[in-house]
């Protein structure tokens, strides 16, 4: 089976190489080239358009920024759709998944999605938590390929219910890292043992693991190198507010987040890792 990658960035490459090591032929499309090289050295084929992917593979996954980027790549010329399957594996609202399916589906081919918790040391491992929104049919048909990122894909039920429970867990994410940041900032502005602090934190009700996860960054204000940049919490922070909105649900929280990580993408935080967002409520002292 050839199964094809839109979107070789941050874990669209090691999702493409995983694929590669678990015997799938992979052919492979980015909008920049330059980060098609690591794939070419693996021998991995690459093309230079989209929808040359997209031709060429039975099922064709999208790990791509955003949902017009989504449409601009897969729907680009529908023809190529007949008889294809496409599987979105980005963070997307559940009401533009529904409608990139029903365009899908309109120009004669199929739509299932499967977004991810885990970034790249997960990718690599195989140990990726998928939650799969699709028929039992096609769930069951591409479940081989959904294995080759985590052990448990999990079906949530129809198009949609995969978008919503992802960012459902994005929100956590970016609500979870904003608080830790408040609180870690008053125990240092207030000259807290920082350890007995956490050794509190630790025992409480209260801890998440991604507390610790975050702590040296913080403390230290080095985000570098990240698995998930801040540009890519305040668009999820957005797309939840948005999603919350439709259904009546009051996401004011959210919405202080979605600013706080603009707050730090106005400090030249964007492409640096989420934990930026201590930044902006807790500038580094010069």
């Amino acid at each position: 089976m050839k199964i094809g990658i839109l979107g070789t960035g941050l874990m669209g490459g090691p999702m493409a190489l995983q694929l590669k090591k678990a015997g799938f032929e992979v052919i492979a499309w980015n909008r920049s080239p330059d980060k098609l090289a690591p794939l070419q050295q693996a021998q991995i084929e690459t093309v230079e358009r989209a929808e040359a992917a997209i031709a060429a593979a039975e099922l064709t996954i999208t790990m791509l920024s955003d949902a017009a980027a989504i449409q601009a790549t897969v729907l680009s010329n529908p023809a190529v759709l007949i008889g294809k399957t496409i599987l979105q594996m980005g963070t997307i609202a559940p009401a533009q998944s529904r409608d990139i399916q029903s365009q899908v589906r309109s120009a004669g081919g199929d739509y299932l999605e499967a977004p991810v918790l885990g970034s790249i040391p997960q990718v690599k491992a195989g140990s990726l938590i998928l939650m799969v929104g699709a028929t039992p049919e096609q769930f069951e048909q591409w479940l081989p390929v959904l294995k080759c990122f985590g052990p448990n894909p999990e079906l949530m039920g129809e198009v949609g219910t995969a978008a919503a429970t992802k960012l459902a867990m994005n929100q956590l994410i970016g609500s979870l890292t904003a608080a830790f940041s408040m609180s870690l900032g008053l125990a240092q502005k207030e000259g807290l043992n920082l350890e007995k602090f956490m050794t509190i934190v630790r025992d409480s009700a209260l801890y998440a693991p991604t507390f610790d996860k975050k702590l040296e960054r913080m403390c230290d204000h080095n985000f570098a190198n990240p698995n998930f940049p801040t540009k890519h919490l305040l668009k999820d922070m957005n797309l939840f507010v948005q999603a919350a909105a439709n259904q009546g649900i009051d996401a004011t929280v959210a919405a202080g987040v979605s600013q706080i990580a603009s707050k730090a993408i106005e400090q030249g935080l964007a492409n640096e890792d989420y934990s930026a967002i201590y930044n902006a409520v807790n500038p580094k002292e010069d």
